[in-house]
């Protein structure tokens, strides 16, 4: 595999899960593999579970991680083709991209979208850019559109703690103060269409995702529909991407409370604002599965590097 890029990468979700459940048993089984190989971590963004995971996914894996807090400590980077640089940024991609190809044999890229310009976002500037300028793999840590890491994390997660051959599993929108990305719920969407499960995804209206990513997969406007019958419950704000970027209800009474999902296993992405998005009863349960999803986060990024590190050989 030569880049990781979208939840679209993954030829068979099913061998995937597989062979990450063998990497969580022995997560150290292939640290001859990235012997002498480094890893380059570049945040544009903050970052816990991304970082430390990403981290320690490629430590098992016998790599030498570098990290840069880009926007922070780096030069103002241009992604534009034939600016005239008089401004704020001193380097251009073009020279940025090919000197960290020297210093690191795989590079992680972690990017948010502005939320003002879909055009600009959904053209994934700074990943593609990355892609095209860079002479060594690339990997999605999240970017304007989608976050491959944390969905594949979420299908392990699911296949873990399944009891159907088809379990119902729901995607429900629940309010926020701010204005949040579409990447995490978009790349769930998309792995769970890859997924043999009932799948349904519900919102307030006015909150429909890119109608491109969710193609034929059931929507429900009636959250307590929805919930019905649940085994897993997603539950993840966004941002309207009709009205793009912008914050249209901030009703209370989507909020995730015990009475609402009922037996259902409740998963999040993490971090995320307690008694706002989901109440106390819910995530200090027994059906919270939040900290085992964050536990997967090594295991789903490990297998990533691996397949990587198996075509650079």
């Amino acid at each position: 595999m030569k880049h990781y890029i979208s939840i679209q990468d993954i030829d068979n979700i099913n061998t995937w899960i597989q062979e990450a459940k063998a990497l969580k048993r022995n997560p150290l089984n292939y640290k001859e593999l990235g012997k002498n190989k480094t890893l380059g971590l570049l945040f544009f963004n903050s970052s816990l579970r991304t970082r430390l995971s990403t981290q320690k996914a490629a430590l098992n894996l016998g790599m030498d991680p570098i990290v840069m807090n880009v926007s922070g400590d780096a030069w103002g980077i241009e992604f534009g083709d034939g600016t005239i640089m008089n401004g704020n940024t001193a380097e251009h991609i073009k020279e940025a991209a090919a000197v960290i190809s020297q210093y690191c044999d795989i590079i992680a890229v972690r990017a948010f979208p502005s939320l003002t310009d879909k055009e600009k976002d959904e053209s994934e500037q700074v990943l593609k850019a990355f892609v095209k300028y860079a002479s060594v793999p690339i990997v999605n840590m999240e970017s304007a559109t989608g976050h491959p890491l944390q969905a594949l994390t979420d299908a392990i997660t699911i296949s873990e703690n399944t009891k159907k051959e088809r379990p119902k599993v729901v995607l429900s929108w629940a309010p926020h103060i701010k204005a949040l990305p579409h990447a995490v719920a978009n790349s769930f969407v998309e792995a769970m269409q890859k997924m043999d499960v009932e799948f349904v995804i519900t919102h307030p209206e006015g909150y429909d995702l890119n109608p491109e990513i969710i193609g034929e997969s059931t929507v429900n406007y009636n959250q307590n529909e929805a919930l019905k019958d649940a085994d897993f419950v997603y539950v993840k704000n966004w941002s309207s991407y009709g009205d793009y970027g912008k914050v249209l209800n901030t009703d209370p009474n989507w909020m995730i409370t015990k009475e609402k999902i009922g037996n259902a296993k409740f998963m999040h992405c993490l971090p995320v604002r307690r008694n706002l998005i989901v109440e106390d009863a819910v995530l200090d349960s027994d059906s919270s599965l939040v900290i085992e999803q964050a536990n997967n986060r090594t295991y789903a990024a490990q297998l990533v590097l691996k397949k990587i590190l198996e075509d650079l050989k």
